[in-house]
């Protein structure tokens, strides 16, 4: 089988390689679908330098081929999505512990959401809006689309969403957006005031791993709200205004999870919104590629071209 390496920035490189029948509490997993995430964007640029070459990929959605001993959950023939720690998704099959492995229903259009949805899920599992809450999002891409849907099922009273980006804001309104506002013209600052009566937002999520985001997202929140940090920081330091942070009283939030056991879990939730209906995420799927096409997928996360959402690999 295949399997891609990213052997230097901007180059993709194939793999052959075999492998063993599972062994005690493992699956061989055919791979059906791989999404790009933006947290390896920096790998792909140079921008995050690591340890080349370097297997990607850890968005995954599949059908078991087979089953080791001792496994109970799945059988040969479910699907099922993958948490994968250390890459290895843009391939043709994998193995993998079933501890890391959710059964899903089969005919999902777009399953291997539920990594990212785990992400979102858990953030908002740990922000906690409130009902009737105001809600800011920064960052009207794809885990900012992701954060409005799911929030929205908490029973906000609304949800302002800003960017830059004139379609992704188009998007965000399509998907219910209370009021969306484009920095580059409007300040966020005035419209939530505006939205929130004065208020300001009870809670505040920042999505686009910048300082800028981090300014706009305290900037907008009330006294004693919340700031929860979900975009990925790669580079260098943020610096923030402490002693007003202080002041104001925030509830710090920091979205960002790496025990296993929380990450399967609220994949399980995640896909249960999905499955049961409560979750549209098919708009969300917006540029379909081959494996073969692993390079130019991730071109097209980092270039996000007008209309751009999320590029996914359909093995």
């Amino acid at each position: 089988m295949r399997v891609a390496l990213m052997t230097a920035p901007y180059t993709i490189a194939w793999q052959e390689r075999e492998l063993p029948e599972p062994g005690p509490g493992e699956l061989l997993v055919r791979i059906e679908q791989s999404g790009v995430c933006a947290s390896e964007l920096g790998l792909w640029t140079g921008k995050e330098p690591e340890d080349l070459p370097a297997e990607i990929g850890h968005e995954v959605a599949g059908v078991v081929e087979a089953v080791g001993d001792e496994v109970t959950s799945v059988a040969a023939g479910d699907s099922v999505v993958v948490w994968v720690p250390e890459g290895g998704g843009f391939a043709e099959r994998m193995l993998t512990p079933e501890r890391w492995c959710v059964r899903v229903a089969s005919g999902l259009a777009f399953p291997a959401v539920a990594e990212p949805l785990a992400c979102v899920v858990g953030a908002v599992e740990l922000a906690e809006p409130q009902l009737g809450d105001d809600v800011v999002i920064v960052g009207a891409g794809f885990m900012g689309n992701l954060l409005q849907l799911v929030s929205a099922l908490k029973g906000p009273r609304s949800i302002t969403v800003a960017d830059m980006r004139p379609d992704a804001l188009a998007r965000a309104a399509e998907l219910g957006a209370t009021r969306v506002v484009d920095v580059r013209t409007e300040s966020l600052a005035d419209a939530v005031r505006e939205v929130t009566e004065g208020r300001g937002a009870d809670v505040s999520y920042e999505v686009i791993g910048v300082q800028a985001g981090l300014d706009m997202a305290s900037e907008v929140t009330r006294m004693s709200g919340k700031v929860c940090i979900v975009g990925y920081h790669l580079g260098g330091p943020r610096a923030i205004p402490l002693g007003r942070w202080n002041w104001m009283a925030f509830r710090l939030v920091n979205a960002h999870f790496r025990d296993p056991a929380t990450i399967v879990a609220n994949m399980r939730a995640g896909m249960r919104l999905v499955e049961t209906g409560a979750l549209d995420v098919t708009p969300l799927k917006s540029d379909v590629l081959a494996l073969d096409d692993v390079a130019e997928a991730f071109a097209r996360a980092t270039e996000k071209p007008e209309g751009f959402v999320k590029a996914v690999v359909e093995i």
